[in-house]
């Protein structure tokens, strides 16, 4: 009885990888189908292929490993498929609705919130939450789009609520879901361990990545939610950082053009200080994080 149930667990461990897989490709599909861009539309064929590809071959590593009980990589590839699940609904909705012909476009963005007259504060800030939870549209484009809907200050003021809201839910995710699920793919031993290796710099480190433009500050905010970082410090710098970010990125884009040698020798000169700032934080960064824990008298 004991050995029906033990197959029985291990066919539906590996029909559940196929149907993760199936439902990314089906949504995946679905989502090219409406060849919103023409990229799509010229390579669609192409396009179906590799996501067949792709999806039918994690499903079939994940069966391969599962046989061979490599029990850290096939539950790695678990995470993948839903990821990959996740992805491939958020992608079919953008097509389907449109959107995604918008986001590669500033005016295209620009028009499309606009004709919701009111709502366009409202669609704005969502806009700008679920950029940094879900949707891998780059932040300077829905800033761009903001700045040229309400100028400046507005749009630092919508787009400082809707990141700040959306880093407090990512961290969140990175501390009380992003933790459990490295933790079952790698094991608690093993986590811990390199977890404490990393401990010492994550609070400077992590906040002069999150001020700097440089770094992929979305990201983060996940990694930062598996770090000691606490609650408190992580509200209080993710508050100053993305104030100071919004309100520049907002304010720089209307008055330092890209098109004019003043305005890239300027960008230039921005790019070198960021640098050499980070240069000078990583020379000193002992220090520096020591008296950030010792002033907030900082324990996990």
């Amino acid at each position: 009885m004991a050995d029906y149930k033990e197959v029985l667990k291990h066919l539906a461990n590996n029909l559940a990888a196929v149907l993760f897989g199936a439902v990314a490709f089906v949504f995946i599909a679905y989502g090219l189908a409406y060849k919103s861009l023409p990229f799509i539309a010229t390579n669609f064929m192409t396009l179906v292929s590799v996501s067949a590809a792709v999806t039918g071959g994690l499903s079939l590593a994940y069966i391969i490993l599962y046989l061979f009980q490599r029990q850290a990589l096939y539950r790695l590839i678990t995470c993948a498929l839903i990821f990959l699940d996740i992805g491939a609904v958020v992608f079919f909705a953008v097509c389907a609705t449109g959107i995604i012909t918008k986001m590669n476009s500033i005016q295209g963005l620009r028009d499309y919130i606009a004709q919701f007259g009111n709502m366009a504060v409202f669609l704005f800030i969502l806009f700008c939450f679920l950029q940094v939870v879900i949707l891998p549209v780059p932040g300077s484009i829905a800033v761009a789009a903001g700045v040229a809907l309400f100028g400046p200050l507005k749009c630092a003021i919508y787009s400082f609520i809707g990141i700040v809201i959306g880093s407090i839910v990512a961290f969140a995710i990175g501390r009380w879901i992003g933790y459990k699920a490295v933790k079952w793919i790698v094991g608690q031993e093993t986590l811990d361990k390199w977890l404490q290796k990393l401990k010492g710099k994550d609070y400077l480190i992590l906040s002069i990545m999150f001020l700097l433009p440089m770094f992929p500050d979305d990201v983060l905010c996940f990694v930062a939610g598996l770090s000691s970082m606490t609650w408190l410090y992580f509200l209080i710098m993710i508050t100053l950082t993305r104030a100071l970010s919004s309100a520049a990125t907002a304010y720089s884009i209307g008055l330092i053009p890209f098109n004019t040698w003043w305005g890239i020798l300027i960008w230039l000169t921005i790019t070198a200080v960021v640098v050499g700032s980070f240069w000078l934080v990583w020379k000193y960064s002992d220090r520096i994080d020591a008296f950030i824990k010792n002033k907030f008298k900082l324990k996990r």
